[in-house]
């Protein structure tokens, strides 16, 4: 039996923060290092930083975490695949929590869908924003649009379902490459998801986002008008929509976050920095919890539990 599937049926009840909403999930950073330089990377909120935490600790990092509750882990970066020992995290990872997935930037995913499959990877979230080879360059400095192509089609080769291409859509650059992306994920199987470009409340009055931002709202009303299937995911309550293109089925998810109050009531994760930082929200650089520190300073895992616990106490909606 596994660490997750103990804790299952141990009596451990998820954190709840001040605004009732139960803490399920926890992206955690295991680097800033990334291969690419693309010009909307939010660092999952994070600070410079070239600390990195070993495997051994982000193992511990996911014990403590569910034995608050949490039961699903999806690492992030930076690029997650920068880090050679990757494939001892997710097992590290797994052994404590029912689910550990991961969101890649694709480049190098190919070359480690094997090992992260049998390290206990349940699932994988793959960035492709574009395949036309010059809009992907002006949105992430590379042209190697066939690596992440390659890398989406083994990862739903080696079962690493539901596979979901991350696109964020920006105003006069790939916007119109909507409904190719869409055959694109009918054809291999994966699930798309539009992503809103998204700024705190001080970026989104600059002329930069103002430029940038492509609103998702009609697309979506599109969607739903084409829709024959519409689901909830439990997470944000975003909308998932199954559509059937030239006779194909596929399933497209919007992810709208700004201004998005419903979007905020229902976020059920916490963030952890690849230097050992909890973060309460993304946009909101208030209320961040070191971790890290404790840690290697000797402290026991009920002092770790009760700095998680923390953290969840200063989780506020950000949009409200």
């Amino acid at each position: 039996m596994t660490d997750a599937a103990r804790q299952e049926g141990s009596g451990v009840h998820p954190a709840v923060d001040p605004y009732g909403r139960s803490v399920g999930g926890l992206r955690l950073s295991v680097t800033q290092r990334c291969d690419l330089n693309c010009s909307h990377c939010h660092k999952e909120g994070q600070r410079p930083s070239a600390e990195e935490m070993t495997p051994e600790e982000i193992g511990r990092i996911a014990r403590v975490s569910a034995s608050i509750g949490i039961r699903r882990v999806k690492l992030t970066g930076g690029e997650p695949l920068m880090r050679p020992d990757i494939s001892e995290i997710v097992r590290l990872v797994s052994g404590a929590v029912s689910e550990v997935s991961l969101t890649t930037n694709g480049q190098k995913l190919a070359g480690f869908v094997d090992g992260l499959k049998g390290a206990g990877l349940a699932r994988v979230n793959i960035s492709l924003h574009s395949r036309d080879r010059e809009v992907y360059r002006r949105l992430c400095g590379s042209t190697s649009v066939g690596s992440v192509v390659d890398g989406v089609t083994k990862a739903v080769a080696a079962g690493l379902n539901p596979v979901k291409v991350n696109m964020v859509i920006f105003k006069g650059v790939n916007d119109d490459a909507i409904d190719d992306m869409i055959q694109f994920c009918a054809g291999t199987g994966t699930i798309l998801q539009l992503i809103e470009y998204e700024a705190t409340r001080e970026g989104a009055g600059t002329r930069e986002f103002q430029e940038r931002h492509f609103p998702l709202a009609d697309v979506e009303k599109r969607l739903a008008e084409q829709a024959f299937e519409v689901q909830l995911n439990e997470l944000h309550r975003r909308r998932r929509y199954t559509i059937q293109p030239d006779g194909r089925k596929v399933v497209v998810e919007v992810v709208r976050p700004m201004h998005n109050t419903e979007f905020c009531a229902h976020c059920t994760r916490l963030r952890m920095t690849s230097d050992g930082r909890l973060k309460p929200c993304l946009l909101d650089p208030s209320g961040e919890v070191d971790v890290l520190t404790p840690m290697r300073a000797g402290a026991a895992d009920e002092e770790l539990r009760a700095l998680f616990l923390e953290a969840v106490s200063k989780r506020r909606p950000y949009w409200r």
